[in-house]
């Protein structure tokens, strides 16, 4: 028999320790959004020269906006199936570390899943864009 301040002594982490892990769970969502943007946006800029056929084919902006951000749908999908299996086996080894929060949140899964989203269409809209508005025969060129 416990009493409920020594059984949450056991378990609660210190101020300390959790804004140190805050700190690192901040920094760490950072470089991985800097990282996903810096990939998405070199994925897009590889896809000049093809951006480059399709335009001087005739493709209309959107059709070729459409493809690139479809492409980048894509990937963000693979992404967040890898990311939501690899965090849901991880549940109950967070469950011994969490004090009245659930590993299962649905809020911070959505949370985390539109920032993602967002920066994957921010990553591939802008150079996409970028490259629709370079004339096709400049583009042609370089190849």
């Amino acid at each position: 028999m416990n009493t409920l301040a020594q059984r949450l002594a056991g378990t609660q982490l210190t101020t300390v320790q959790t804004l140190v892990l805050t700190a690192f769970g901040g920094i760490s969502l950072f470089l991985s959004l800097l990282g996903l943007y810096a990939l998405m946006a070199y994925t897009v800029q590889t896809w000049t020269a093809k951006i480059g056929i399709r335009m001087a084919l005739g493709a209309q902006r959107s059709a070729v906006m459409g493809l690139v951000l479809r492409q980048g749908a894509i990937l963000w999908l693979a992404g967040i199936a890898l990311g939501f299996s690899c965090a849901w086996s991880m549940t109950r080894w967070l469950r011994s570390l969490l004090f009245e929060v659930q590993p299962t949140d649905p809020l911070t899964f959505v949370g985390v899943t539109a920032l993602f989203f967002a920066v994957v269409a921010i990553a591939c809209y802008l150079p996409a864009r970028r490259a629709t508005r370079v004339d096709p025969r400049i583009c042609l060129r370089y190849e």
